[in-house]
Formats: C-alpha cells, sequence, structure tokens
C-alpha cells in the first residue's frame, strides 16, 4: 500500500525536511580534518533537540546513532564512532532523518574533507547529485515509478566513463516512499529492472525519498560484521545523495531542501511547488 498524503500532512513532512536541512547544514560544516564520525553525531543530535524534533534513525533496527557516517568506500550505514577520523582527501556521505509529528524527513549528501580531491572524486559526486535531481524532475503526475529509476540511470549513463573505467550503480539499495514511517512502500530502483514492470502511477500526494548510490567500480556491495556498514566489494569509493520529495498538484515539493528544490529543478526545466509553510 502506497501512503498518499494530504496537503496538510505535507507541510508536517515539510518541517521534518528542514530540521533534516539544518542537520546537513551543520555537519558539513563539522566535517573537517581532524574530526571523528562520532563528533558529526554529537552535532546532528543537538540540532534535533535545539528543533524539538526527533530522529528517527536512532534505534531503527537497533541502530546505535543518530546520522550515518559513509566514508570512502562505505557506501551507506556507516555507523559513527570515535575510532574514525576524518583526514584531508577523505570524502564522507552523511545520511539524517528526523520526526516532527509523527512525520518524517529523509536526506542525504556527500562531503569532501579538507582539500587535495582526485577529479574522479569530484566528478563522482557531481554525477551522483545531478543523477538524483534528474529522478526528482521526472516525479511528475501520471508518470510512472520507472520513469524516475530511467532518468537516474540515463543520467548517469551518458555521463563519460571515469579513469576507472565505469559507474557502479549500488544495486542492492534504492529509495522508497516516506511519511509516518522512514521506509515505506515503494522501493526505487536507481536503475531500470525490466521484470520489475513500470510500477506506480505518480500521484498527488506520493512522497518519494530519491536516493541513488554511485561507486567508481561495482554496483555490488557487502555488509561488515557490526551488520550495518555496506562497502563496495571491489574497494572503490563511492557517493550517495538523497532528498525527500512530495508530489503535489503544483509539481515536486523538495522537502529537505531550503529552497523546496527550485534552483536545481528550474535546470530540469521543472517548476518546484510553492513552501506550503510560506
Amino acid at each position: 500500500m502506497v501512503q498518499i498524503k494530504t496537503p496538510e500532512q505535507i507541510a508536517k513532512m515539510r518541517e521534518a525536511g528542514l530540521v533534516v536541512a539544518a542537520i546537513h547544514a551543520a555537519t558539513r560544516e563539522a566535517a573537517v580534518p581532524g574530526a571523528t564520525t562520532r563528533d558529526l553525531d554529537q552535532v546532528a543530535r543537538k540540532v534535533i533537540a535545539d528543533h524539538g524534533a526527533k530522529s528517527n534513525f536512532l534505534g531503527y533496527g537497533g541502530f546505535p546513532a543518530t546520522i550515518c557516517t559513509s566514508v570512502n568506500e562505505v557506501v551507506v550505514h556507516g555507523i559513527p564512532d570515535d575510532r574514525t577520523v576524518l583526514k584531508d582527501g577523505d570524502i564522507i556521505s552523511i545520511d539524517a532523518g528526523a520526526i516532527v509529528d509523527g512525520w518524517h524527513g529523509d536526506a542525504a549528501y556527500t562531503a569532501f574533507v579538507g582539500t587535495g580531491h582526485a577529479p574522479e572524486l569530484v566528478e563522482l559526486s557531481r554525477v551522483t547529485e545531478e543523477s538524483m535531481w534528474a529522478g526528482i524532475a521526472a516525479m511528475k503526475v501520471n508518470n510512472r515509478l520507472v520513469d524516475i529509476s530511467k532518468a537516474i540511470e540515463s543520467y548517469i549513463r551518458r555521463q563519460p566513463r571515469p579513469a576507472t573505467g565505469k559507474y557502479g550503480i549500488v544495486e542492492d539499495y534504492g529509495g522508497h516512499g516516506i511519511g509516518t514511517e522512514m521506509h515505506m512502500d515503494p522501493h526505487l530502483l536507481n536503475y531500470v529492472a525490466r521484470k520489475r514492470g513500470k510500477g506506480i502511477k505518480l500521484v498527488p500526494g506520493v512522497c518519494l525519498a530519491i536516493e541513488p548510490m554511485v561507486s567508481l567500480g561495482t554496483p555490488h556491495t557487502e555488509v561488515l560484521e557490526d551488520e550495518w556498514t555496506v562497502v563496495t566489494t571491489d574497494g572503490t569509493w563511492s557517493s550517495h545523495w538523497e532528498h525527500s520529495i512530495a508530489l503535489t498538484e503544483q509539481g515536486p515539493l523538495v522537502l529537505t531542501a531550503p529552497d523546496c528544490g527550485r534552483e536545481k529543478l528550474a535546470q530540469y526545466g521543472v517548476e518546484a511547488a510553492p513552501d506550503p509553510l510560506g
């Protein structure tokens, strides 16, 4: 069952989304050489508390932290700790969420720690982020779920290949519905799987978390002994970007973007829906 939200419920999700945006801003500033991933988690905890929100990551399936901190070859679900000290040249994907009055927000970004990053890493993050926005731009009334998957995959496949030979679109993880729970139907692939069919028709009130994960090599992953941390099987570094989006009568509303996605969607010829909070 796909949960359809009312405009009033979408406004509550927008409140949660803005808390997530604040977490992103604070952790991005704190992601510097010498910081531990637990330091970043403490920053996120304070932002959530300051906004009177709740964490939707802490305790989820036993997850022990407020955010996921995935460094270099870690794709998703990295657990913050005191042992992982950020170094100049690292990349880190930070996935964060929040709950306001029972409604969820969820988003992720990739940050560069320090300076001196290889051009292929900068391009990896750019390609992953832009593929996300291509998917968001395809979130239109009467399109199908597969149109989002196709837009993400097509964008990535059109890009010049990296020095490593290819981009790996991670196969085992993807986007999802979001609302009164963080993970809901439908599951959203970041590539087209013909056997999955076209998926649901997109109608006003559908809310999705669109989140491509791309590596500089393999699309395959494995889970480490902590039963959370997901790494690429070939050790290549990866990028993860995500936003939560509500489809409205006026178009897509990027709940976790401060500007509702107006600037980026305009580059794709799409007008973002107005902010329900004014």
